[in-house]
């Protein structure tokens, strides 16, 4: 009945509010006041409402293929959007676990990037995640882009321990990078490569790293843990996208050379 009214409510049918939630709990029961059974007030139990609530639809992430990331690195000619591209699409960071490092967060060394729970960006920009964690880049271009950039391109006229700043000759110069400045950029080089859509934006490289990995064998709670997800499900998502043992049973099942 509560669910009823509440959709009716929802419906327009019914004015709220939704007169089962003010009635009084089934559980109790009715007794004068003369007379209280021994065991009244005892049980925690509660007159039990549903609420009801729409289905959302679960979308897919939409990975980029091989040939979008190639024309998307074909025009990126600053240093700078060039290691923050290549750092999302080989580390599977999220764009504002990129924008957020700092410069002792790399280790050249030992080929690996520290991202840390930092709320320090004056641009508001960080991670969904609140547990630290260490990715190994072992591509062979993501720190060497990174440390060009540190290197040539970066201001040096600055204290800031960000790495990714704003660049050029006008007054922003040396400040963090946003990540609406980083989007715009983005966007830029994708509409120049002709690869523009609803579905290519920064964190697409994020979501093609992971379905790279999970193809090329990686297990599910390993990958949980490169991406920093809180949650198992939240992981799972990539096995929808790509699964080789659907695939393998479907060819298996028409007949089909493997």
């Amino acid at each position: 009945m509560s669910a009823f009214c509440d959709w009716a409510i929802i419906a327009g049918t019914l004015a709220p509010p939704n007169p089962m939630r003010l009635s009084k709990s089934i559980n109790k029961p009715s007794v004068t006041d003369r007379h209280r059974p021994f065991f009244e007030g005892t049980s925690r139990r509660s007159a039990s409402v549903r609420v009801i609530r729409v289905r959302s639809v679960r979308r897919l992430p939409r990975p980029m293929s091989d040939d979008q990331i190639e024309r998307l690195l074909a025009e990126l000619t600053s240093l700078r959007d060039r290691a923050l591209v290549l750092l999302m699409l080989h580390g599977g960071l999220r764009p504002g676990e990129a924008l957020s490092l700092h410069l002792e967060d790399i280790a050249y060394g030992r080929r690996r990037v520290t991202v840390r729970c930092r709320d320090d960006h004056p641009k508001g920009a960080r991670g969904k995640s609140r547990v630290e964690r260490v990715v190994d880049l072992h591509d062979g271009h993501a720190l060497d882009t990174i440390s060009a950039y540190v290197m040539r391109d970066r201001p040096r006229e600055t204290d800031t321990p960000f790495i990714f700043l704003v660049g050029g000759n006008g007054t922003r110069r040396s400040e963090p990078l946003s990540y609406a400045a980083l989007a715009k950029s983005f966007a830029r080089a994708a509409k120049r490569a002709g690869i523009k859509s609803p579905g290519v934006s920064p964190h697409a490289l994020r979501h093609t790293h992971a379905t790279r990995m999970w193809e090329a064998g990686m297990r599910e709670l390993t990958l949980q843990r490169r991406l920093g997800h809180a949650s198992p499900e939240s992981t799972r998502i990539y096995t929808r996208v790509s699964d080789a043992t659907v695939l393998a049973e479907y060819s298996r099942a028409m007949g089909l050379k493997p």
